[in-house]
């Protein structure tokens, strides 16, 4: 096998891996003209619009959109994160991936989930003994054997050391078990952290055993316990129940957000199976993140208490502001969507999320009850509040409807609304940029470098719009730094800034990381500091061009030339025009 560098091994697996090779393992792919067509893997067709291009080396699919290169194909067929895929195309490519320090962390990594997975076979045993009142308590639920062991549910007996005793038998570490939250030490004793306690394994959708839930099934409290965050477990990045879910929710085309691991349960059991809980009442960025790999539609089905619908109300904004189209279920009369289904029925259930309220008008209905219409200060006040709402959307039909709608409401001018929505528009945000002299800036494209570099750091959506523009970065430095971050990101996770710094060798390239991380700020406004970069990066390309055709006429006859000249006349206006723009 070749060995290749983690800088250059998503290049080199482009480059041997032909896309059109790779699809036909997966579906049968007809040669139409220069492309191949095919039924699309990722949604119900029945005449192809699945589209490869081996001269581009891309795939489009005109029935669903699903777009991309041999990475982004495999990503999506398997359901596999980037480093994965990566692995699989190396091995099948003949390329051998250099071993680095984070092996180890790897195969510590491995070590910690099979004993995840023991604890996991030992409470999913209790669950099944006989007499076991863990199991009495999930039938009682309505919990069919079925989706008892699909979701390998387990219980936790009324020992204090039980669990603590059987992995000792098996040589594992106390420092281990108690890194993992499988036991807890109090007075120099250890116990177990899970005890009298229904036991939800939480999985990823590799299949590995990353953490537990546990509930309680008398008065006890807390009502539940988590594993704390790990090596293995961090909230922020898991979905609970998307190992299970993530194939339905693409073939629906949409995910049902609870907030409990029995509402999961109790909707898969009934059938619904595209269904996902946030572990816990805060959803994060990076969560919504993940339901976007799978989906942009999302229905908020969380509790009817006030703490539920708070949460309710984050969680749509972060899903908004992730790009997903929003609805929320209200289950006025019910405690949650467990309770809801059981007394609706799985048909009713359906109905009720076809009629779900999108987020606009869960939003502007929220508004509307906090004031008096009939008050014309009230009025001008909510009026305001809903303009605030409406900015967040980049959809000027759906503005345009709200804002007759808003009219009609309230008897104010659709003029006044929009004027309100539009007034704040043009302010010119630029990133900060702490001690200009640390970062040992040499032109001004190296300050856009690092900027770009910084964004991609912060968010790593940011990656693919950065790829699109192109060979931009002119620092060899600046480019290897980007190409790594391009290598360790995965869309689920955050960029392991550990990682990097072990990939990058040399100390020059290091310390101009640090001095990006430490000395560029954007004041939360990421987006508008990326189009300065874009809107710098176009100006200096026209820049350039202008200049070159300057000296070109310069040097041209005007007789000999006439045409050369006239058509190099057209292009400088063009140019001036775009850069007086």
């Amino acid at each position: 096998m070749d060995k290749i560098t983690r800088v250059d091994i998503v290049e080199e697996i482009k480059s041997r891996s032909n896309i059109v090779d790779v699809i036909s393992r997966y579906l049968n792919l007809k040669k139409t003209g220069n492309n191949y067509k095919g039924l699309c893997p990722f949604h119900s067709e029945n005449t192809p619009s699945f589209v490869v291009s081996e001269e581009k080396q891309i795939f489009t699919c005109f029935g669903c959109g699903a777009t991309g290169d041999v990475i982004e194909f495999v990503k999506r067929i398997e359901h596999k994160e980037f480093t994965e895929v990566i692995e699989k195309l190396a091995l099948d490519s003949g390329i051998e991936i250099k071993s680095n320090k984070s092996s180890v962390t790897e195969t510590k990594k491995q070590e910690l989930y099979a004993i995840n997975r023991e604890a996991a076979l030992f409470f999913y045993n209790n669950m099944h003994k006989e007499n076991s009142i863990g199991h009495q308590y999930i039938v009682s639920r309505g919990i069919l054997p079925s989706t008892i062991k699909k979701f390998g549910l387990g219980f936790a007996e009324k020992k204090w050391d039980d669990l603590y005793k059987h992995l000792k038998e098996k040589n594992i570490q106390e420092k281990t078990l108690l890194k993992l939250g499988l036991i807890s030490l109090k007075n120099e004793k250890y116990y177990d952290k899970f005890i009298n306690r229904i036991i939800f394994p939480i999985i990823n959708t590799r299949g590995k055993v990353i953490g537990f839930g546990g509930r309680v099934i008398d008065e006890g409290m807390p009502k539940y316990l988590n594993s704390p965050e790990s090596i293995l477990f961090q909230k922020k990045f898991n979905l609970y129940g998307l190992n299970l879910s993530k194939n339905e929710i693409q073939m629906q085309n949409y995910v049902i957000l609870v907030e409990g691991y029995l509402d999961v349960i109790s909707l898969y059991n009934q059938g619904i199976k595209n269904v996902v809980a946030s572990l816990g009442t805060a959803l994060t960025e990076n969560q919504a993140k993940m339901i976007k790999r799978y989906t942009d539609n999302v229905v908020v089905a969380y509790d009817s208490d006030e703490a539920g619908q708070a949460a309710a109300n984050r969680g749509m904004d972060i899903l908004f502001d992730a790009g997903c189209k929003v609805k929320i279920l209200e289950i006025k009369g019910f405690k949650d969507p467990d309770e809801y289904i059981k007394a609706k029925g799985r048909k009713l259930f359906i109905e009720s999320i076809n009629n779900a309220t999108p987020f606009m008008d869960y939003k502007i209905n929220t508004l509307k009850k906090a004031y008096d219409l009939s008050n014309m200060d009230q009025r001008v006040e909510f009026v305001n509040k809903v303009a605030q709402v409406l900015k967040r959307t980049k959809n000027y039909i759906e503005i345009d409807a709200y804002v007759d709608k808003i009219a009609n409401e309230t008897k104010i001018s659709k003029n006044a609304i929009k004027l309100e929505i539009n007034g704040n528009n043009n302010t010119k945000i630029t990133p900060a940029i702490k001690k200009e002299k640390k970062l040992n800036i040499q032109t001004p494209n190296d300050a856009v470098e690092r900027t770009l570099i910084k964004l991609v750091l912060n968010n790593g959506d940011f990656i693919p719009k950065v790829t699109d523009l192109g060979d931009i970065f002119l620092n060899h430095i600046h480019k290897d730094i980007f190409k790594m971050i391009t290598i360790l990101y995965q869309e689920d996770s955050e960029i392991d800034l550990a990682k990097l710094r072990d990939s990058l060798f040399e100390e020059e390239y290091i310390e101009i990381l640090n001095n990006i991380i430490q000395h560029i700020q954007f004041n939360g406004k990421d987006s508008i500091v990326f189009e300065d970069c874009v809107n710098k990066i176009e100006t200096d390309r026209l820049t350039k061009r202008q200049n070159e055709i300057l000296e070109i006429l310069k040097l041209l006859n005007e007789k000999e030339d006439e045409i050369k000249i006239d058509a190099l006349t057209i292009e400088l206006l063009e140019i001036q025009n775009k850069l007086k723009k």
